[in-house]
């Protein structure tokens, strides 16, 4: 059992049995139950690896500021670790995201900067303005998830070790959709040192261009995504470091029924990505049905961090999704 500070009891999640798409597939198919971090994400653990490493290099010190351009979670993430360490904390949003996260940064006593949502190649991106902002202003250290190492190595040295500890070495694929880079690239890095053939999937929503890239070597997007944190258009340090044996899609629709099939028959209340992540995870058990294989992904965050949204049936019409059965 953990015991400690916020920090001390970031990670060592479980891994959660889906029961009812294992039974269906005839596979076991598992999620790290990354939504019980002390930050409701995955993300806590970039946070606090990069947090750590700052402090270690001089970078980060006490009376400093940590900034970050983010959707929500790792703004979350550092900002849960910096309150408890005594950093003041700034995020950059875009202004698109699910009220539930403007909220949790305000109790959380950020100083919150929102944006418009446009393209990377824009100056206004919350990328760039996070870094602006970094260097206009005094003893200000820039997070900057997307390229910084330390989000890698926190999924190498954690994540990726935890999970081949609680499947005994028995894992066979791990799939997982990607933000920053970090997550898929620290534990596919992991994964395939101790088990060369465990297969490694990519799973991206539409909007985003790392599918198109895996397949044609082309950054390509179609489509577009209610998904939030994932999915981008651009090759990061951290995803780099992945290895990959292969990528799919998967549309909208795929993934709310997954979503509310979580939610009522396995009492699963788990945010999009999550859902995207277990869609894909159930479309490989599928294509290796009654094989028994193991299959681990990641469940990044919760609903409750969306409901304003993904349950609300305004929204869901809005956008032509229905909570319908995945089967």
């Amino acid at each position: 059992m953990l015991i400690g500070s916020v920090a001390n009891v970031i990670g060592d999640t479980p891994l959660i049995k889906i029961e009812s798409l294992s039974k269906k597939t005839g596979c076991e198919i598992y999620g790290k139950a990354e939504f019980l971090n002390p930050g409701g994400s995955v993300k806590d653990r970039a946070a606090l690896g990069i947090i750590e490493a700052a402090e270690k290099s001089g970078q980060l010190k006490p009376g400093f500021t940590i900034i970050e351009g983010t959707a929500g979670n790792t703004g979350i993430g550092l900002a849960t670790i910096a309150a408890q360490k005594g950093y003041r904390c700034v995020i950059v949003m875009p202004n698109n995201q699910a009220s539930e996260k403007y909220v949790t940064l305000n109790a959380l006593g950020v100083e919150l900067i929102t944006v418009d949502p446009c393209p990377f190649a824009n100056e206004k991106h919350f990328y760039h303005t996070a870094h602006r902002v970094s260097l206009e202003r005094e003893n200000m250290f820039w997070a900057n998830q997307f390229e910084n190492l330390a989000n890698f190595e926190a999924h190498y040295q954690n994540t990726g070790p935890e999970i081949w500890k609680q499947t005994e070495g028995q894992i066979d694929a791990f799939i997982s959709a990607v933000g920053t880079g970090g997550t898929l690239g620290g534990v596919s890095k992991y994964l395939k040192e101790k088990k060369p053939n465990v297969h490694i999937r990519l799973v991206d929503p539409y909007g985003s261009g790392l599918y198109s890239y895996f397949k044609t070597g082309l950054m390509v997007s179609t489509g577009t995504s209610i998904t939030e944190g994932i999915g981008i258009m651009r090759l990061t340090a951290n995803f780099k470091k992945a290895i990959i044996d292969e990528a799919v899609q998967v549309h909208d629709q795929e993934m709310i029924s997954m979503l509310y099939h979580l939610a009522k028959f396995d009492g699963l209340l788990v945010g999009p990505s999550a859902a995207l992540n277990v869609y894909a995870a159930y479309q490989y058990a599928l294509e290796n049905k009654n094989k028994g294989l193991k299959i681990v992904t990641v469940l990044c965050d919760s609903a409750l961090r969306y409901q304003s949204k993904l349950f609300n049936p305004a929204f869901l019409k809005e956008k032509s999704l229905h909570p319908e059965s995945i089967y």
